[in-house]
């Protein structure tokens, strides 16, 4: 398996270990600005034999960069985050170029663990009227989207499995939060990879549910991990077809495809 890397930052780098690591052999490393690329831009020539391309630029080149991708029949892993108003187009990319795309807004295997444990979470605990629920997030101070997309993940998980909140506030609030409304806060200072709360309190005691990134390995393994899965596939899959396919798979059972 050959792998190009799009966008060589600090993640970049880090795919590039960690395919390395697994034996994948990185066919070329595509940035347009960062030494130590080997190529500038996406073309025929930078994607030649790569059989998916991983893409941790950032949100304004993202778009551009899958369709680039798709023109050279490539299948893509999306990493970047803040693009997900354009998923309609992403799903018209895949579905006309005949390839296969997952994103994800994290790739932590971790993470996505721990997505479905807040889900489990969030349905037992909309039966106990006496607990309200919270979240907050914080990340890097060089991070350019707010909420980060784990949080929307997280805070999107929560609505769908309390019927009694059915509105997210990410904003400030001055005002008295609603019954109805989930206050989901973000915080951006130093170097913190990740971490992400999600808590429930009654006038009795809190219960909190939380995940902290301690460096970038595990977003990189898991996104390495996503390119061999990825692999051969046609149409358009979220990280869940990949962890159902993970955690159900006993024999010959088939992920679902996001049409």
């Amino acid at each position: 398996m050959k792998i190009a890397i799009i966008g060589y930052g600090k993640m970049g780098k880090e795919i590039e270990k960690a395919a390395r690591a697994r034996g994948i052999a990185i066919q070329s490393i595509i940035d347009h600005a960062e030494k130590g690329a080997t190529h500038r831009e996406i073309s025929g020539e930078s994607m030649k034999n790569a059989d998916v391309c991983i893409d941790f630029s950032t949100p304004a080149s993202v778009i551009e960069n899958i369709r680039r991708a798709a023109k050279q029949g490539c299948n893509v892993v999306v990493g970047t985050t803040g693009w997900y108003g354009s998923i309609e187009e992403v799903k018209k990319i895949a579905k006309e170029s005949r390839i296969g795309i997952i994103y994800a807004t994290n790739f932590s295997i971790g993470v996505n663990v721990f997505f479905r444990i807040v889900e489990n979470a969030s349905k037992m605990m909309d039966r106990i009227d006496a607990y309200d629920v919270f979240g907050y997030e914080l990340h890097h101070n060089k991070k350019l989207d707010s909420p980060s997309g784990t949080a929307k993940t997280l805070a999107e998980t929560v609505v769908k499995n309390m019927k009694r909140k059915n509105k997210i506030i990410y904003d400030i609030v001055n005002r008295k939060i609603e019954p109805n409304e989930l206050h989901f806060a973000s915080v951006r200072s130093g170097s913190i990879p990740g971490t992400h709360i999600v808590g429930f309190d009654s006038s009795a005691d809190t219960i909190e549910l939380k995940h902290t990134a301690r460096n970038r390995e595990g977003f990189a393994l898991g996104a390495v991990m996503a390119a061999e899965w990825i692999k051969g596939k046609k149409g358009f899959f979220k990280i869940k077809d990949m962890m159902d396919s993970m955690i159900k798979s006993t024999g010959g059972q088939k992920c679902s495809k996001e049409q």
